[in-house]
């Protein structure tokens, strides 16, 4: 029954301290009562900063494994390509496109030259492996397609005294008077609308609006003649007219060199008000994650980032448990959730874009002559990277939390926390002001300016102008009287006096914030901390050398009889008297008896004098290292005093070791003066010891007599008792008196007594035997 009852104690406490490592694997500020443990304080603010660390660099790896400069450079000659070529005619480029009859013009040469590179620059046509390839190294990933919307002639309403003259009306496109019938030849997917959902598209957001991810399309072929064909089919037979609002030329390559996509859309708008307006997109991303040995490091990584994610969530869920809605109070909390709502959403889109990109390969590859469609996939892509990179802000903002404790740290926080009322009271004066240039702006400049052209352009306009980025002369230009007047008002009331009083606010509360942080103290001092620990390691490592030559000294000692023969009993007595427990005794006796019959022989003594010398060598070489790191002038350990003099011989001791110089006596890590110092504290604290020890004696010697006291009382009042019960001749009348008498002149004694010792006993005795023989 005990045994099963220590089972349980055992398998209980096995349990506890399982139960303990766990849970300080996600112990915090936040989950621990540090106010009264400033050790557990400073220790758990290390893990957390540590374990962030570590976190932050997974998660700049992870980030930075996705991009690299070649992503740039591949952008750059893809869009030269297309964007920059001139056209033959009239020496204009993509950019530069105005009208319908310019995008046929691009469309018949920039476009199909930059797509289809069928001969060498020598003129010799490529090979068939070699055909499909831009720049002879960029595969063309199945055909491009060129894809319009357009909106119904009905789509706006003409003035009555225009109808007979103006018989169509064309509107901005909207997908409510989007053109559906099919025109011109009617047959193909050209002259035939299509949905978005036929499509499998989605909408794109243009320069003038969002259009639709339908339309009338066109794919072009996997050669440069029948493409041209194409090309002039759609031309003679007017497939783009007054109801178009705009064609899209979609297409993807892939660089197997560098392992990346390009998914490139060319856009012409064609405004309800005539002309064109060009615009592109091109998304340099790589959708084949794992490719390279330097992929699998990254995926690696990937893995780990994961892991911290699911602990990070664990903590966060601990610390809402414990701290309830409170937890929302605090800036950082709010942080740590967006920081993992967004690694939740981009760890679930790296599986499915994994996913994805193998489904459409495979698709690709037994369909090449299709249009590949990574438009959607390429769109989701660049949005992963750019909260990737948002969380990797994030994170990096979040290093404050948890270097907060260093008082220096805290100045931007307290800076912003300390001006938030003044800042927001200041915001409303300086947006009524801001707001109502922006509207001026745009209403007298809108029609001529491009940066006023909307009032989202005017409010960024706006701001640049604050940084200096502006434009005098369009201003001027547009209107002579009003521009220049515009300018000098904006200029002299925002820049000159609004944001001279927004930096008086900073100025002025970084100021008195920084005066206050002058006199504060640090929440804990780093330094001190790792000191301390560097003070305690050289403790241990002299405690250990010390007892190594305190067990060679014993072995030396303890053979009484000097029979070169050390038997249990010789050395347990001998390390007994060195305040060595039996246990330890015992171990270290195990060790070198090989053969069992408990005594070391010459051979087994020199085995255990051998260990102990490289284990006392080892120790110390270990000792020498940690001073060699620690500083030249050697360590020095403060110790809070109650006493004056013990501030005064530390500062005695601080100056003499500053004058000793090189020249100085070290003793085990520290110099003879601080050895000095030292052994004045030592000699203090033995005197202190010795006379409390000295006051417990003498407590205890009064306890004792008080107990012989008291039972010396006890036999006398016994005997007293026994006497007056015992007399004869005598009436109960006098007894009572004769005992009221006695025990009233005792208890008088007693309490007349003020120190108590043997002779008080005696005393007492001799006073009691003088009651007994008068009651006799």
């Amino acid at each position: 029954m005990r045994q099963d009852v220590q089972v349980r104690e055992s398998n209980k406490g096995c349990w506890h301290k399982f139960s303990q490592g766990i849970r300080s694997l996600w112990a915090t500020r936040h989950t621990e009562e540090i106010k009264d443990n400033q050790e557990l304080h400073i220790k758990t603010t290390l893990r957390e900063l540590v374990v962030y660390i570590v976190f932050l660099v997974i998660l700049c790896i992870v980030t930075f494994g996705m991009t690299s400069s070649t992503m740039y450079y591949y952008t750059k000659v893809m869009s030269e390509l297309f964007l920059d070529s001139q056209f033959p005619e009239t020496k204009n480029t993509f950019r530069g496109m105005t009208t319908m009859h310019d995008f046929w013009r691009f469309a018949e040469s920039p476009l199909v030259d930059g797509l289809y590179w069928e001969t060498w620059y020598n003129d010799r046509n490529v090979s068939s492996d070699e055909l499909g390839y831009i720049f002879y190294e960029n595969k063309l990933l199945g055909v491009p397609r060129v894809r319009q919307l357009k909106v119904r002639n009905d789509s706006c309403v003409v003035h009555d005294d225009f109808k007979e003259n103006i018989k169509a009306c064309y509107d901005t496109y909207a997908s409510s008077i989007e053109d559906k019938n099919p025109f011109g030849l009617i047959n193909g997917s050209a002259w035939s609308y299509s949905s978005e959902d036929e499509l499998d598209g989605s909408s794109h957001w243009g320069y003038i609006t969002t259009y639709g991810g339908g339309g009338f399309y066109q794919d072009l072929a996997l050669n440069k003649a029948d493409s041209l064909a194409l090309i002039a089919d759609l031309k003679q037979n007017l497939w783009l007219d007054r109801g178009t609002r705009v064609v899209f030329v979609d297409f993807t390559v892939y660089n197997a060199n560098i392992n990346l996509f390009c998914v490139i859309r060319l856009v012409v708008e064609f405004p309800a008000t005539g002309g064109a307006i060009p615009s592109w997109n091109f998304r340099t991303v790589k959708l084949i994650r794992y490719v390279s040995a330097s992929d699998y490091f990254v995926m690696a990584c990937e893995c780990i980032f994961v892991l911290y994610v699911i602990y990070y969530i664990i903590e966060e869920t601990l610390e809402i448990k414990r701290h309830k809605l409170g937890y929302f109070k605090s800036f950082w909390n709010i942080l740590d959730i967006i920081v993992l709502m967004i690694a939740v959403c981009c760890i679930g889109f790296n599986v499915y874009r994994t996913v994805a990109v193998a489904d459409m390969l495979d698709t690709l590859l037994d369909s090449p002559n299709e249009y590949a469609d990574f438009e959607f996939l390429s769109y989701w892509q660049v949005v992963f990277n750019s909260a990737l990179a948002i969380m990797v802000f994030f994170a990096w903002i979040k290093v404050f939390k948890y270097i907060s404790f260093n008082k220096t740290m805290t100045q931007l926080s307290s800076t912003l926390a300390r001006c938030a009322k003044d800042l927001a009271g200041f915001a409303v004066m300086f947006f009524i002001i801001f707001l109502a240039f922006a509207q001026l702006g745009y209403l007298i400049f809108g029609t001529q300016v491009k940066d006023f052209s909307s009032f989202d352009d005017a409010v960024f306009t706006l701001f640049r102008i604050i940084l200096g980025d502006f434009n005098f002369h369009e201003l001027e230009q547009a209107n002579r009287v009003l521009g220049p007047a515009y300018f000098i008002l904006y200029v002299f009331f925002v820049f000159f006096v609004l944001l001279n009083m927004f930096l008086a606010i900073i100025n002025d509360t970084y100021s008195e914030v920084k005066e206050e942080i002058s006199n504060q103290k640090n929440e804990f001092e780093m330094g001190d901390y790792f000191k301390q620990g560097y003070n305690k390691m050289l403790d241990k490592l002299n405690l250990k050398r010390d007892k190594i030559v305190d067990i060679q000294k014993a072995l030396q000692t303890a053979d009484i009889n000097n029979d070169d023969r050390l038997d249990f009993d010789e050395w347990r007595q001998e390390l007994k008297t060195r305040g060595y427990a039996e246990a330890e005794i015992e171990a270290v006796f195990a060790k070198y008896d090989i053969d069992g019959d408990r005594v070391l022989d010459k051979t087994e003594q020199r085995k255990m004098q051998a260990d102990l010398e490289g284990q006392k060598a080892k120790l110390s070489k270990e000792y020498d290292q940690l001073e060699n790191k620690g500083d030249a002038k050697g360590s020095r350990v403060s110790f809070d005093s109650d006493e004056n003099t013990d501030e005064e011989d530390e500062s005695h001791g601080t100056k003499s070791s500053s004058r000793g110089g090189s020249n100085r006596n070290v003793v085990n890590g520290v110099s003879y003066e601080e050895f000095t110092v030292l052994s004045r504290r030592v000699d203090r604290m033995e005197h202190s010891i010795g006379s409390i020890v000295s006051k417990i004696d003498a407590v205890l010697v009064k306890l004792e007599a008080m107990e012989k006291a008291k039972s010396k009382r006890r036999e006398t009042m016994s005997k007293i008792l026994d006497s007056i019960t015992e007399s004869d001749g005598t009436t109960d009348e006098v007894k009572r008196h004769q005992m009221e008498h006695l025990v009233r002149e005792e208890l008088e004694r007693w309490d007349s007594e003020s120190s108590i010792g043997h002779s008080a006993g005696g005393g007492g005795s001799a006073q009691s035997a003088g009651s007994l023989a008068r009651l006799k």
